[in-house]
């Protein structure tokens, strides 16, 4: 599913509930001193202690902005962990609407789940409970809070918990607990986590759109056009665009 016009609530729950933890994080690989002529003595001490190099963005977060549903097919194969199928499929399902993705969800959290392997269940049985009957819709989106709580009582503060959560705090009605100023809060959080974590799998940009979409939701209309400008004069890949140029309704 991509943002080719203005969405509905209920189509945007399905989209970004998640509400996206035990994903495999980018090695930080040490970058040796190269081998030739003698070392001086405080050099040779220098040398001694490998810096480490930055860590590379995470594939999923850059074919999702891109929509390439083919080449995140590829990683799902190629995962061999829990966490990274999981990802994968929560990436996948809103790109190609295939419910084969949320068949076999576990209803309760699995044993040693991390937080942000939680928090992506979370957020597939958010895209059950928005394409479920209404019946089906209550069972669905009460085993997807009851994850997503289990994810913040592991790490409030792992991005995916923070991303779904500011998503399901924007798109729940008040009375089950929404709220647009906890949600901006949320986003806010999400992007000082996300300071120099390439390898987290949520994109500064996508928790930057976020932010901005709660900036206008919750009136504080100057920042949310200041941080507009600003997204619109970079070079955003397609999914993201789109989010810019036609925001979701509620």
């Amino acid at each position: 599913m991509v943002f080719a016009r203005p969405l509905s609530c209920r189509t945007l729950f399905a989209f970004f509930l998640s509400p996206m933890t035990a994903l495999l994080l980018a090695a930080l690989l040490a970058i040796l001193p190269g081998v030739g002529s003698a070392v001086a003595p405080a050099a040779a001490a220098t040398a001694a202690v490998p810096r480490m190099a930055r860590p590379a963005p995470d594939s999923t977060q850059t074919h999702y902005a891109q929509k390439n549903a083919e080449a995140l097919r590829n990683l799902l194969q190629e995962a061999d962990t829990r966490a990274r199928r999981l990802l994968c499929r929560y990436r996948l399902y809103p790109l190609t609407q295939d419910e084969s993705y949320l068949e076999g969800l576990p209803e309760d959290p699995p044993q040693n789940a991390t937080a942000r392997e939680l928090a992506l269940l979370a957020g597939l049985w958010g895209y059950r409970a928005a394409e479920a009957s209404v019946f089906g819709a209550m069972q669905a989106g009460r085993r997807s809070m009851d994850l997503l709580e289990a994810a913040r009582a592991k790490d409030p503060e792992a991005p995916f918990v923070l991303l779904i959560g500011g998503q399901s705090l924007l798109y729940r009605p008040g009375l089950a607990g929404g709220s647009d100023a906890e949600a901006l809060r949320r986003f806010r959080r999400l992007r000082k986590a996300l300071d120099g974590r390439p390898d987290a799998a949520v994109a500064p940009t996508e928790a930057a759109l976020w932010t901005w979409y709660a900036l206008r939701e919750t009136d504080r209309l100057d920042a949310a056009r200041a941080l507009h400008q600003k997204l619109a004069a970079r070079d955003l890949p397609p999914l993201y665009r789109e989010f810019l140029e036609h925001p979701p309704g509620r």
